[in-house]
């Protein structure tokens, strides 16, 4: 599997996944993706098996005067895919770009049904910080996540990994 930023290339692939992942009216519009996709605060990875893309994910990041926070958009994996591993690598990649970006925390919102999401967040050291009731359309709940971030001296395992390119 190869890892990599999004490109301007990516976005029809990148939005077949959003299609074949969710259904209206929980997909994101063409137009709002787009903007994701292309926000200077925000960063796109893509994970491709030769030349099909098995799921991307987007993180933003808003700087504040007191700290900088990170706020995971989606993280999509095709359902054929699912389970190797792939969700988990976009997740760190994520991180490294949020961290490298200056924010020391990173959250989402989660389906509270989505019990696999669930499971990769919390096996990533995601800690729940609540409920959002009426969230999601029809009236379906969020759990709230939260994730501190530490700098690559305060980490254990050494620095940040994933440059812009990498294989796994």
């Amino acid at each position: 599997m190869r890892y990599r930023l999004y490109q301007a290339a990516d976005f029809e692939p990148l939005y077949a996944i959003e299609e074949a992942c969710f259904q209206p009216p929980l997909r994101f519009p063409r137009r709002y993706m787009r903007r994701l996709v292309t926000s200077p605060r925000a960063a796109t990875w893509v994970a491709e098996d030769g030349r099909a893309m098995a799921g991307f994910a987007i993180v933003e990041w808003l700087k504040a005067p007191d700290a900088s926070v990170a706020y995971i958009e989606t993280l999509e994996v095709v359902p054929g895919r699912r389970g190797q591993g792939i969700g988990g690598e976009l997740l760190r990649r994520m991180e490294d770009s949020a961290r490298a970006a200056g924010a020391s925390i990173i959250w989402l919102h989660v389906d509270a049904e989505n019990a696999a999401a669930i499971r990769l967040y919390e096996a990533h050291g995601y800690e729940p910080q609540g409920r959002e009731e009426n969230f999601y359309p029809e009236q379906r709940p969020a759990l709230v996540y939260a994730k501190s971030l530490p700098h690559a001296q305060e980490k254990e395992d050494g620095p940040p990994g994933g440059g812009e390119e990498a294989s796994a």
